[in-house]
């Protein structure tokens, strides 16, 4: 047998290398990647860009895409909430009996609630339908 086995070399390592952290992955702050994706909008090569900053140019597609997620996310959510609308409510106090005798009688029964929308007034009674009370406002919304 000769001095050879399978896969030794006669030359000797020229470079050995031991990796003790945790490698190449690397932590950027939001202010850093935000940075980073400014410089991108003005830059003629992202490449160039991206091995400057030992980067790959993906990395930096990947930070604008989420950053503009980001964006997008805040301008939806504060389009979501509308600001809080009242409406003033006005209580008509009850005339007082000024002859006794016979009481006027009402044309409408009592209302619990009564809602003025552009000039049409909505008596709703005690017990009401919510159903039917939903239509007729959604009614009064769609004919404006």
């Amino acid at each position: 047998m000769s001095g050879s086995s399978a896969g030794a070399s006669s030359e000797p390592f020229r470079r050995f290398e031991v990796f003790t952290g945790a490698g190449r992955r690397r932590s950027f702050s939001t202010e850093e990647k935000l940075a980073l994706v400014t410089r991108m909008a003005g830059c003629d090569n992202i490449s160039e860009l991206a091995r400057r900053h030992d980067l790959r140019p993906s990395q930096l597609f990947t930070w604008r895409r989420e950053l503009r997620y980001v964006a997008e996310g805040a301008q939806r959510s504060a389009r979501a909430l509308p600001e809080p609308m009242f409406v003033p409510a006005v209580i008509d106090p009850v005339p007082e009996r000024t002859k006794p005798g016979r009481a006027r009688r009402r044309r409408y029964p009592s209302a619990a609630v009564e809602l003025e929308i552009d000039g049409v007034s909505v008596r709703i009674a005690r017990g009401a339908d919510a159903g039917v009370i939903a239509a007729v406002i959604d009614a009064l919304k769609a004919s404006r």
